[in-house]
């Protein structure tokens, strides 16, 4: 206990082992969820799901232990939402690359990240973004991500006659999922911490009668997936392409104001915030979010970053690494339960996609719909995302429209100069590529 009062400066912070323990399993508990959710979407692509489930688990324990020791700060890491959906539905199916050049991409990413990151540049781009659009990509992705938990679950279905229409609910995927729905807003509403955890579970329970999946063998427990399929796999010749250009930014871009969104989020959440309204430890919190989406890379999966889930935690009376080394831990550990996690179905997790797509949605709150010229902007950014089944797109759209309005409306002094370099690469990915 007195290593853990030194490393952690438990009692500077007002805190103790038990409290800080707690608040970590409590976080570990609801963004758990992300050990089901994340194999089954990169399958998709043709990655093997056991070998995704260790690399998730290994990107999250990497990253939230960085955040532990090298931050002191009580927030957990994992493969983003959003990001994943990105690398799956945009680059992979909707660009047409393969998966490997997602993870070529997430780890030019990280490294990236670790530059702007020792240099202090991350900060200078954030700021230099208008602000209602930043909001609005939050916005944006959570409905594009609620879309895709719907679309898992056949609840939404492709039409006929029409682009899209409502599926059969009396399917047993459907059913699963609106019973998972359910569960997890009682939950929610009951404060009941790790709703979306038990939600899956409880989804889960449902789907083996139902024969949506099946309960795994004792002899399935035979060890950690390999890594091999998947780890190290690059494609290094096609850095240099147009779409590569693309996809990174894209993915630098939205982890970016993730992170940070996430980290004001919570920061402010715990009374942690600087008296001049700044993060404390800001830099080394950016180092373990740009390590772990580097390490994540190499292990083979998508761009890590820092959980708004942290707030649950915290929430009961995280103030150190110690929480966080308490939620890395608890990843490491569920690397020797694999066939538990991957027997989860994509119906029981479509549901926490739902509901995390509800928690992106707070934002919109904060936008200026008042103002024309940011108002038009956001809700191009917002429309955009889930009806082009594309991130990317919400942006491009989004951020060129808000430098052209500004323009033509004569109130160009407002558009902060890195975005009119932005609008120049928007216009000619558009007629180029």
């Amino acid at each position: 206990m007195d290593f853990l009062e030194r490393v952690f400066k438990l009692e500077e912070f007002e805190t103790n082992v038990k409290t800080e323990m707690l608040a970590g399993l409590t976080t570990f508990m609801t963004m758990a969820y992300i050990l089901a959710v994340n194999p089954g979407m990169l399958s998709e692509t043709g990655m093997d799901i056991g070998a995704v489930f260790t690399a998730t688990a290994l990107a999250s324990f990497i990253g939230t232990m960085v955040m532990a020791f090298h931050a002191n700060l009580p927030f957990a890491l994992a493969p983003g939402m959003g990001l994943n959906a990105f690398f799956v539905y945009t680059v992979v199916f909707q660009m047409g690359y393969t998966w490997q050049f997602a993870l070529t991409a997430v780890l030019l990413e990280g490294i990236i990240f670790i530059i702007l990151t020792i240099f202090n540049i991350r900060e200078a781009i954030i700021n230099s973004i208008p602000e209602n659009v930043k909001k609005a990509i939050s916005v944006g992705i959570g409905l594009f991500i609620a879309f895709i938990g719907f679309t898992n679950a056949g609840i939404i279905i492709q039409g006929q006659g029409v682009p899209l229409m409502l599926g059969d609910l009396t399917s047993p995927n459907a059913i699963v999922a609106i019973a998972g729905l359910l569960l997890m807003t009682v939950l929610l509403s009951k404060n009941i911490k790790g709703a979306l955890f038990f939600g899956i579970v409880g989804a889960t329970i449902l789907a083996i009668p139902l024969g949506v999946t099946s309960i795994p063998t004792l002899d399935s427990f035979t060890g950690v997936p390999s890594l091999k399929p998947i780890m190290f796999q690059f494609r290094f010749d096609q850095i240099l392409t147009v779409d590569m250009v693309i996809v990174l930014f894209t993915f630098l871009f939205v982890d970016m104001f993730d992170t940070v969104g996430t980290l004001i989020g919570v920061s402010e959440k715990a009374g942690m915030m600087t008296e001049d309204g700044k993060i404390p430890r800001v830099k080394q919190a950016l180092m373990a979010d740009a390590i772990g989406t580097t390490c994540g890379a190499m292990l083979g999966t998508s761009t890590v970053t820092t959980y708004v889930e942290s707030a649950s935690g915290v929430a009961e009376g995280g103030r150190t690494g110690l929480t966080a080394f308490t939620t890395g831990l608890l990843f490491f550990l569920a690397l020797f339960m694999a066939p538990l996690f991957l027997m989860v179905p994509g119906a029981a997790t479509a549901p926490a996609l739902i509901i995390v797509g509800l928690f992106m949605m707070s934002p919109i709150k904060k936008i200026d719909f008042k103002d024309y010229t940011e108002a038009v902007p956001a809700f191009l950014t917002i429309i955009i995302m889930p009806l082009a089944y594309a991130i990317s797109e919400g942006i491009i759209f989004g951020i060129l429209s808000y430098v052209l309005l500004k323009v033509f409306s004569g109130r160009q002094d407002e558009v902060p100069k890195l975005s009119y370099l932005l609008a120049v690469l928007f216009i000619i990915k558009i007629i180029f590529v």
